[in-house]
């Protein structure tokens, strides 16, 4: 468990005052200039020293991510963008970094840019995060007044500027070229890899993409140390993660825990058990709608980190835990989040936009039983020819909670299936017709 010493997200629940004079009482802004002067290199190397994985979902190392930019300046700025797009059904822990602790990003935001030779950084939040867009330009403002960002920003003679710009509420937006396209005022869509954004990013210039928590908890990491940070969690799974615990548990909530942590003890202990007992559980998306899901009989011993989730088929993603109970039709809630990708493709990719509408009808249908069962393994198959054949993950999101679904879940679907053949052949219905 946790211990309230090290927890980084002080004011996650905004019991306090989030402007800069709240965050400088909870030790934001403190030494900031120290940890410039110690210069770029030593920055990053203490970043990969700490053992951090990017927290927007795929898990690759921080610090190793930022050493990827160019050492030396060239006409070509560099610049640095923080997705704080948060579209992903059941994550909302950038959104309370952003209200409650802003502070911690901005000055997470002037370090990383320091670190990778870029004078600016692009903050791209989610429009509907309005109340949060306030927040962090009052705190973007109120540093900028204090000196501590802008043509000398702390003192160190580094020129800083940060801009938020609100999105218009894509979910592919939060993929990090199709956000770079997007900044540049163009249709959110994804681009070709190669090139990478450290070498061709945002107006063709070296660019790193980071999501919000990886940058908010670099300036404590570098305040406490490496091996502070490294402490916490797993071997591979260094530090503390903000989860995301939401549906039938009788309190959600956000929480900051270690990683690695069992998914039993978090629900029990910070939401109050799962609704109507443990016993009651029929399973848990672990990490956002996007990640397989986990029936109850491996959520018993699971632990919450990267390497664990992996081991089981599915991912950590976000950190987003959707806990559903006995009550819930499971088809028909992969049904909907199939609706929600079909929503959401950019129509790029032909495996993508023709796929996700097919899985969509089918799954629907499946809801029904009107489906064969041969039709479960036609799924299966249609989803594996979708995942990793598109420019983006997005296929990969549409297709990993319909494959969850049919690993663990394939008898329900055939007798869904059954059911609706025997309704048909029943003497009620044949003397209705």
């Amino acid at each position: 468990m946790l211990q309230d010493s090290d927890r980084i997200f002080t004011n996650l629940y905004g019991e306090h005052d989030w402007t800069l004079k709240g965050a400088q009482a909870r030790g934001d802004w403190d030494g900031t200039a120290a940890i410039l002067a110690r210069g770029r290199d030593a920055i990053i190397d203490e970043m990969k020293a700490s053992g951090l994985r990017g927290r927007g979902g795929a898990g690759f190392p921080t610090g190793l991510k930022w050493s990827f930019m160019p050492k030396t300046e060239s006409e070509r700025p560099h610049y640095l963008v923080i997705n704080a797009d948060e579209s992903e059904p059941g994550t909302c822990k950038d959104r309370d970094i952003m209200r409650h602790d802003p502070h911690k990003l901005v000055e997470g935001a002037l370090i990383a840019s320091f670190a990778m030779g870029a004078h600016t950084a692009f903050i791209y939040i989610r429009g509907e995060y309005y109340n949060e867009s306030k927040n962090l330009q009052a705190a973007i403002d109120q540093a900028y007044e204090a000196g501590l960002i802008g043509p000398n920003a702390c003192g160190s003679g580094w020129k800083f500027d940060c801009f938020v710009h609100r999105g218009a509420g894509a979910y592919i937006c939060g993929e990090e070229t199709a956000m770079l396209e997007s900044l540049e005022g163009k249709k959110g869509l994804p681009r070709l890899k190669p090139p990478f954004p450290a070498a061709v990013g945002l107006y063709g210039c070296p660019t790193t993409v980071n999501n919000v928590e990886s940058i908010a908890v670099a300036p404590t990491i570098l305040r406490r140390g490496a091996a502070w940070f490294s402490g916490l969690g797993r071997p591979n799974n260094a530090g503390s993660k903000i989860f995301c615990i939401s549906g039938h548990v009788n309190k959600p909530c956000n929480v900051e825990e270690e990683l690695g942590i069992p998914l039993r003890e978090l629900i029990d202990r910070y939401c109050g058990g799962v609704r109507g007992g443990w016993d009651n559980l029929l399973e848990v998306i672990p990490g956002g709608s996007s990640v397989p899901l986990l029936p109850k009989s491996l959520c018993d011993d699971m632990l919450m980190d990267f390497d664990s989730l992996r081991a089981a088929k599915t991912g950590l993603g976000t950190a987003a835990v959707i806990v559903m109970d006995q009550s819930t039709d499971l088809i028909r809630a992969i049904a909907r989040l199939s609706q929600f990708y079909k929503h959401e493709s950019c129509g790029q990719c032909t495996p993508c936009r023709e796929g996700t509408g097919w899985m969509m009808r089918v799954m629907y249908r499946m809801v029904q039983g009107r489906a064969e069962i041969g039709e479960i393994d036609m799924l299966d198959q249609v989803t594996r020819q979708i995942e990793g054949h598109t420019i983006c993950a997005l296929g990969d999101a549409a297709a990993w909670p319909i494959q969850g679904l049919i690993r663990h879940f394939r008898p329900m679907m055939e007798d869904r299936i059954a059911a609706y053949r025997a309704s048909l052949a029943s003497p009620i219905r044949m003397a209705a017709e």
